[in-house]
This record gives C-alpha cells, structure tokens and sequence, in this order.
C-alpha cells in the first residue's frame, strides 16, 4: 500500500512590497481598529505622492513563485538554497503564520512548525503553562500534552526553570522548550527551520537525533538548514530553492550535489563590505574586510595547493569593547560538514589579540597541512560568549570559499583525496624500532 499524499501545495507565490509591514490573517480585534482608523487612512492616501498611490515593480518582492510540491506520509524531505532564497517563506506559509499571494496548500493532519526561536510562547508565562498553551494551539486536548510533559521538560533539560516565565529565559532555553514541545507533542507533520545553530553542540546533536526518531514513527518532516550533512543523514528527498522557485526536487544525493556544484562555481577568496549592498553592522562591531593571503601577504588564488601556507586575515571596526566577545570563523567542508571553529580567544588570555576601539586587524594561520582536497566555505563566526550571537555561521553571508587540491603526501597509494573530513599525513614507526621500548 503506498503513503498517500499528506501535503499538496499548488502555484504557491508571496509577494511583498516594500516599505510595506508584513500582516497575516486579520484578527477580529485587528479589523475592528482598522474600521475606527479609516478616517485617518484615508487622510493619508490623500497626501500621499503618485509614486506611494502606484507602487511599481521595482516595489515588489516575489519571495516564492509558483511553488508545486507533493509530500507522502511519513517522508522527511529536506529544503536548501542559500539565504534568501525563500525557504524560511516556504515554511511561514505552510504553517499557515503568513497567507500566499496565490495559490493552495492542501494538509492532510496537524502542523507543529519550530521556525524561531520560542515561537508560539507567551513571555509571561511560565515553562510550564507555555506547553499546555502550545499543545492547545496545535488542537491537542490537555490528556495529550499530560501525557508527554514530563518527556518534554526531560529533553529540554530546563527542569529547574519550568516554573519561571520564559521571558527570562536565555535563548538557548527558548530554543531547547520549543523544540522538545514540537517534537514530542505528535503532530503529523513537523516544520523545522534553522534553529538548531542556537544550542550548543551537544544539543544540537540530540535535536537531530529526535528528528530521525520521529521519522521512523510515520510522521512527516520537512526540515531547512544549510547543514548539508544532517540534511543527507537525515533526508531522504530534498527541494533546491532558488529566488524563490523551486529549482529541483528528487533524491537528496542528487539535490545536493545539484546545490554544491552550483556553489563552487563562484568560489571566492575575498569578501569586503565595500562590495556588497548590505551593511552587517551592529551595536559592537562592523566586519571590513575577510581574505586568504599568502606568507608574503598576497591575495591567494581560488585553488590552493595543499602544501602552500595560507592566511585568514579579518579587518572590522569595533565600536564597544565587551570582555565577552569572541571574533573568528567556521570552516565547512563541501559537503557541508562543519570541520571546527576558531576564535580570537582560543589561547590564553595573554596571548590573544588585544582588542581596541576603531579599525582592528587580525590574522591567523589555516592548518591546511591536516585538510582533506575539495572546496571549503570560510563563514564569519562570533558573538558575545554564552549570551547571543553576532555572526551565526549557519546563517551568515560573511564569508570565502577556496578549494584544496592536491600534495596529499609523496606516497604512491594516494593518488586521489583520501577518504574522511581531514587528512593528515602520520609518521609511522615499526614499534622494536623505538629506542627505550
């Protein structure tokens, strides 16, 4: 007996306009001020220029277009493209937070959605009463989420805290409540943007591991993240969105390497604020200038040998100093595993660069001597430690991508890349031959 169809979505399209605020559907309380504030609207479009009465194309946003997709029961579909291009959008309107400029979406079941951070919570309720308030939302009887509360408040390991009001909560405590209540409460289908980057490691790898639970229990997931790894461990079949279509859809080895090839065509081992139309800037710092350079400080080419000694160097201003902030980067391999992290303060504290007020350079050396062949993404990384992020590496645009190739060792046996993530090359001794053993 094949699965049936549990989610059907036709020529779904969202248009925004520009400099307009973006409304779901109107509430009750919401047309009755409408209707008292008429008066005043319609003052307003009388003084209103030709341009703000005619809004153009130029105006106008199409973050999805023409949509079509068919999801069976019980599949776990992975969604990937680069940022902006429509995936958190696609989401929102399945979800039913924001309605299609055109177009139908046909649901078979119960949608729990975990797209931000403590979505669905109320701040001033406690832990506690924020799970009964989101189980009645998802229509779930209070004998149902009884049932799995203790499940729920177990996996978010917020035990102590489930009595205090979530507005007090950290947002990994946010996110860790949120994504527990989601999981556990069993709706048919589950909707997961990328969220994950907000807990730690840890969590992050049990979060994914409750997603391939619920996989193997019929119910249905469609997951965003620009993990290529979790999205091939976890997924069977993927969707490629590009500005807002839909590009490809198939089996997930072949979306990927789809998104992957696209990517390394534009390989770039410079990036500078002065080039793009977007100013990253916020209340601590502004990031200037990311580049690979060589030992004599020279721009690197776009293919590196394995054996050149390579340079990340990191220009930005800094506008307040706070002991707490951490600067670096993340290193992904082409299959979008995250290699490690380093940042400016992973040595003693006499150590790392001193940080002042104004311009700031720093530089670091890449341990290219342990990277497997193949492209690598270099994304800005950082924040103030242990209370938000400035520059999250799964979500930032900040970033270079290079590729290394070739000069693996001298041995014969290794004509191709190696096997793994990294590949350093070890001594080996025959163990009589060790003096003293």
């Amino acid at each position: 007996m094949k699965p049936e169809t549990i989610l059907k979505a036709t020529d779904i399209s969202k248009r925004y306009l520009i400099g307009e605020r973006s409304r779901g559907y109107n509430t009750f309380r919401e047309a009755l001020i409408d209707v008292v504030k008429s008066p005043f609207n319609m003052a307003r479009l009388l003084l209103k220029s030709p341009r703000e009465l005619f809004k153009t194309p130029e105006d106008t946003i199409w973050a999805l277009r023409d949509v079509s997709f068919e999801v069976k029961q019980g599949e776990v579909v992975g969604i990937i493209g680069r940022n902006g291009a429509g995936k958190s959008t696609l989401l929102k309107v399945l979800s039913k937070i924001t309605e299609p400029t055109k177009g139908h979406i046909e649901l078979r079941g119960r949608v729990g959605s975990l797209l931000e951070v403590g979505t669905g919570f109320h701040p001033e309720l406690t832990g506690h009463e924020n799970i009964y308030l989101y189980g009645a939302i998802l229509g779930m009887d209070r004998w149902e989420v009884t049932r799995k509360f203790n499940d729920i408040v177990a996996f978010a390991e917020n035990e102590r805290f489930i009595e205090t009001p979530v507005k007090r909560y950290s947002s990994g405590m946010y996110m860790r409540l949120a994504f527990a209540v989601a999981a556990y409460l069993e709706t048919e289908i589950l909707l997961v943007d990328e969220v994950l980057a907000v807990g730690d490691a840890a969590f992050q790898k049990k979060c994914l591991s409750k997603i391939g639970d619920v996989a193997t229990q019929g119910r249905t997931v469609l997951f965003v993240s620009h993990n290529m790894g979790a999205i091939q461990a976890l997924c069977s079949k993927a969707m490629l969105i590009e500005s807002g279509r839909l590009a490809a859809q198939g089996e997930v080895k072949d979306i990927v390497k789809i998104y992957l090839t696209e990517s390394k065509d534009s390989l770039k081992t410079y990036w500078s604020a002065n080039e793009q139309k977007t100013v990253f800037k916020n209340e601590i710092l502004t990031p200037i200038r990311l580049s690979l350079l060589d030992k004599t400080r020279n721009k690197i080419q776009s293919i590196v040998p394995r054996d050149t000694e390579v340079y990340l160097e990191l220009e930005f201003d800094l506008h307040r100093l706070d002991n707490a902030l951490t600067i670096g980067f993340s290193l992904f391999n082409q299959e979008g595993f995250h290699v490690f992290r380093s940042l400016h303060t992973d040595t003693a504290e006499d150590t790392h660069p001193v940080l002042s007020i104004g311009r700031n350079t720093i530089s670091t050396r890449l341990p290219t001597e342990v990277l497997n062949e193949g492209d690598y993404w270099i994304v800005l990384d950082g924040g103030l430690h242990n209370i938000r992020w400035l520059f999250n590496p799964m979500k930032s645009d900040i970033g270079l991508r290079f590729s290394l190739s070739g000069g693996l060792s001298q041995s014969p046996f290794w004509i191709n890349a190696r096997q793994g993530v990294i590949a350093p090359i070890l001594s080996w001794t025959k163990v009589e031959d060790i003096p003293n053993r």
